[in-house]
């Protein structure tokens, strides 16, 4: 079993940084792709950001087309954390973001959220006008 645990999230200005952190743990850590993902009040949970872990294809990034050039995702294998660089603020990224992992290779594209099986408990996001 891997848990997923965020941090980083807070209220910041409009036009404003954050870095969100997702630590995961486990038996095995062995994930493929690892995401992040946001939902805001009475929305659908939308993709953010996703990243290969590890290999040969490691670190290969897919962004949103709404936070692209904003938005950096990276990640420190040997701390098996997963980061997310926010920059440039607006209030509709105000959300509760979620970091997600998959357990291997799958078909499923990495935008889709049925392709991870582990979620964090998220953290929120609030940026003010």
């Amino acid at each position: 079993q891997v848990q997923l645990v965020e941090s980083g999230g807070g209220l910041v200005q409009a036009g404003g940084s954050l870095r969100l952190s997702c630590a995961a743990s486990g038996r095995t850590f062995s994930s493929y792709v690892m995401g992040w993902f946001r939902q805001a009040p009475g929305q659908e949970r939308e993709f953010v950001a996703a990243i290969t872990w590890s290999g040969w294809s490691g670190g290969i990034t897919s962004y949103a087309d709404s936070v692209k050039d904003r938005f950096t995702i990276s990640r420190d294998i040997s701390k098996n954390t997963l980061y997310l660089q926010m920059n440039s603020l607006k209030p509709e990224d105000t959300a509760v973001y979620f970091c997600a992992a998959d357990s291997g290779p799958s078909r499923v594209a990495v935008m889709e959220g049925r392709r991870y099986d582990y979620w964090g408990q998220g953290t929120q996001v609030t940026v003010s006008s």
